[in-house]
């Protein structure tokens, strides 16, 4: 038996049909709002897919928007229902902030993951060893520590594990493959971890030279998430994340750009895999 969709893929059905159908309507998101006599504030939590949407409350934007195709509505009432109940990462509760549960329902619902990462080696892409050794500085208690690094192994499991169909790929500075977080070994083994990881045809990951030079974000990591029905999602990784949708569409085209310039001054694929298996070769290690 195939497993239940996890409902962040229902809500964000439902945002994206509800959207297009105000859109059709000619209705602001305030205009929506007061005409169900809800606070817009929840109308927009609805269309960011932040929120379940319960059967009532669907049935009345549908009379708003004079959605009558039959056989949608009761594709959107299904979709309501399996709105409600804990996604994945519901467990994770207490080390998940809102924008980061937010970026992970996005993140089960995509088609494309294309990361940028200036310094270090990004959480999906990490071992158990590596997040250990990067966390250790912050001081985190032990229970939260664990917590957290079983949020990461965990989201592995279901980007390259489960049946994987995201395709993904992620540029790394040079800086990050050569950073010896942990030690010597720690960083061989996770370098071996990318080796790994790139023999799988969905991943593709590349180095960015220290040749490269400056571009618009040496300062700073960032993701884009593809969907097919969709425009993308940038996800800007600071210390409390920070996400942007369709709203700024300027700030989004600017690190599209960005990531495109990236990935032309980047090393190819097997040319970056040479350049970390030689990386690894040099810490001397097993």
């Amino acid at each position: 038996m195939a497993p239940p969709e996890d409902p962040s893929l229902n809500r964000r059905k439902l945002r994206l049909v509800l959207r297009k159908a105000r859109e059709d309507a000619d209705l602001t998101q305030r205009q929506a709002a007061e005409r169900v006599e809800w606070s817009q504030s929840k109308l927009i939590r609805v269309e960011t897919g932040a929120v379940s949407v319960s059967v009532s409350d669907l049935r009345a934007l549908v009379n708003v928007y004079g959605i009558t195709d039959q056989d949608l509505v009761e594709e959107l009432e299904e979709a309501a229902r399996g709105s409600r109940g804990p996604s994945w990462w519901s467990r994770f509760h207490d080390v998940v902030p809102p924008p980061y549960a937010q970026y992970l329902g996005y993140e089960t619902a995509a088609n494309s993951l294309r990361t940028y990462h200036p310094i270090v080696i990004p959480g999906h892409l990490q071992t158990r060893a590596y997040a250990e050794a990067l966390l250790a500085p912050r001081d985190v208690p032990a229970d939260r520590l664990d917590r957290v690094i079983e949020l990461r192994m965990e989201r592995q499991r279901r980007l390259f594990e489960d049946g994987a169909r995201l395709s993904s790929v992620c540029v790394l500075d040079e800086a990050a493959v050569r950073r010896e977080i942990g030690g010597k070994a720690v960083l061989a083994e996770q370098l071996q971890r990318l080796l790994d990881l790139s023999a799988r045809p969905e991943v593709t990951i590349r180095v960015l030279p220290f040749s490269a030079g400056a571009h618009y974000s040496t300062m700073g990591s960032f993701v884009l998430l593809g969907f097919a029905d969709d425009r993308d999602l940038l996800y800007l990784e600071h210390a409390t994340g920070s996400m942007v949708g369709g709203e700024d569409l300027e700030l989004l085209e600017r690190y599209q750009r960005c990531y495109d310039d990236i990935s032309d001054r980047a090393l190819g694929a097997s040319q970056s895999l040479d350049l970390i298996g030689r990386i690894k070769q040099d810490l001397g290690v097993g």
